[in-house]
């Protein structure tokens, strides 16, 4: 999982070398940097793209083009925030509006003191339970602005 230290090129590399003899290895290299520092830094890309005969454009291509793979480092704590069709039937717009304002951010954004990063998605499978968030990995269903408001806070209290 995500190492609480920063970007770092050594590991980096020793992340890449580890994967790059895998058929496809582009995609699970990306995932394993992405899980190592939490994002994927531009300096991964001439790294990868060395490692696997690519080109610094190709690699960019994949990272931008996935909208999973992040660019900056995220907040402590991710809230992702389903904007699928079930969520928005049962009112996610509304949900996500507080808790853009109550954090301060809009989605997409990281707080400034970088304790949460809040996150479109568009289907964390939990339709039946709708609407639906992930924070830090962990699924919640049926959540309302009052559910979303203890969540953060719990977070917080957890920091």
């Amino acid at each position: 999982m995500r190492s609480n230290q920063g970007w770092d090129a050594d590991r980096a590399q020793a992340r890449i070398q580890e994967l790059e003899r895998l058929p496809g290895a582009l995609l699970p290299i990306l995932h394993a940097l992405q899980d190592e520092f939490g994002y994927v830094d531009k300096a991964a890309i001439p790294l990868v793209a060395r490692a696997l005969n690519l080109s610094h454009a190709e690699v960019h291509g994949v990272v931008s083009f996935y909208h999973d793979f992040r660019h900056d480092e995220p907040g402590r704590h991710v809230l992702k925030m389903c904007r699928a069709e079930a969520c928005q039937s049962m009112g996610c717009e509304n949900m996500i509006r507080h808790v853009e304002n109550r954090l301060g951010i809009k989605l997409g954004g990281t707080t400034e003191d970088r304790s949460f990063t809040v996150e479109a998605v568009y289907c964390l499978g939990n339709c039946a339970l709708s609407p639906a968030v992930m924070l830090d990995g962990k699924l919640y269903g049926r959540v309302s602005s009052d559910v979303a408001d203890f969540l953060i806070d719990e977070a917080k209290r957890h920091a």
